[in-house]
């Protein structure tokens, strides 16, 4: 085992040590959501209480700003099933998620946004999913309500998974899902370092079926910018595309002999026709061409120089502040 995975394995709890295992385990990252937790709690509750359903609740404050920590606290003083971690500065979504399904002590895990676009009461059907002989219950916004900046990328970044992992679903990028604990126990140690949960356990061999669920539009606005979700498309082909930058030098140089080869034989004939070769426009534009392929390719790399500088490292994913 390395160092980065030792050192976020969670200590076992007085308080849950002795208790028995719930059937399901709610995991829920958060961040900057004091607002939005108490109809949380409320609804998942009501929820799973409705279906008789035996679940705990594990919040994971992603260093928030505000007072989550807070509300969290006072949910837990009243409700045991409510466990609460708060890392010490905001690592994000990812790496929240890590800490909370490591900390999961259920046969079914369901994972869920806690800004309400998400809405609990259709956390049984993904259970039911689950329970039916399914590892993934996928959820799929079925009528997503965001702007075409979030839709368009989305949908971009969907098919590249889909190439990628050869699985067919619609919503890689849909945060509600519930899963069997034996599919992702797994892949514990590459959750968090790679940012599609989803997609990296599928990519394992798990079995999936698509739930359509619920989705509320987002208050406030998005956390996710054109330059993150670039990121996020780089990280997709760092982490799920065999070997890219060969396939990219590859396609680059038949590309660039093949521009080369055509431009050439256009210009001899112009030259011999027109007696002038306008070469220095045809220049310009591949080596203009060449150079942004090139920017991409660097991007790239970044992102693989990156991961090894992390592994190297050997840091943690998160740090803890406090746990209940």
């Amino acid at each position: 085992m390395s160092t980065t995975q030792k050192q976020v394995l969670p200590r076992p709890l007085p308080d849950t040590a002795d208790k028995p295992a719930p059937a399901i385990s709610i995991v829920l990252p958060l961040y900057n959501e004091a607002a939005h937790v108490p109809e949380v709690y409320r609804r998942t509750v009501e929820a799973l209480d409705g279906a008789g359903l035996d679940f705990e609740l594990i919040c994971i404050d992603d260093g928030s700003l505000d007072a989550t920590f807070a509300e969290l606290e006072r949910l837990h003083a009243a409700d045991g099933r409510i466990r609460a971690v708060r890392l010490k500065r905001n690592f994000g979504q990812h790496a929240a998620m890590h800490a909370g399904l490591v900390r999961a002590r259920g046969e079914i895990f369901v994972t869920m946004d806690g800004d309400l676009q998400n809405s609990p009461e259709d956390i049984p059907l993904l259970v039911a999913a689950v329970e039916g002989g399914a590892d993934v219950a996928s959820g799929r916004r079925a009528i997503r309500r965001d702007s075409w900046g979030r839709t368009l990328p989305s949908r971009l970044i969907n098919g590249m998974l889909r190439r990628f992992t050869g699985v067919e679903i619609t919503d890689f990028g849909c945060a509600f899902n519930a899963y069997r604990r034996s599919a992702v126990e797994p892949m514990l140690g590459a959750i968090g370092k790679q940012k599609f949960t989803k997609a990296l356990i599928l990519s394992g061999g798990a079995s999936v079926v698509e739930v359509d669920v619920a989705h509320a539009p987002r208050a406030g606005r998005s956390r996710y910018s054109p330059l993150r979700l670039t990121r996020l498309a780089l990280h997709v082909l760092a982490g799920f595309w065999p070997q890219p930058i060969q396939w990219i030098g590859i396609a680059l140089g038949v590309l660039c002999t093949t521009a080369a080869l055509v431009l050439g034989i256009y210009g001899v004939g112009f030259w011999i026709q027109k007696s002038d070769f306008p070469g220095p426009l045809f220049g310009g534009v591949g080596v203009i061409f060449v150079l942004g392929m090139q920017g991409f390719i660097l991007a790239l790399v970044g992102e693989y120089l990156g991961r090894i500088q992390r592994e190297v490292e050997g840091r943690p994913l998160y740090t803890i502040d406090k746990e209940l």
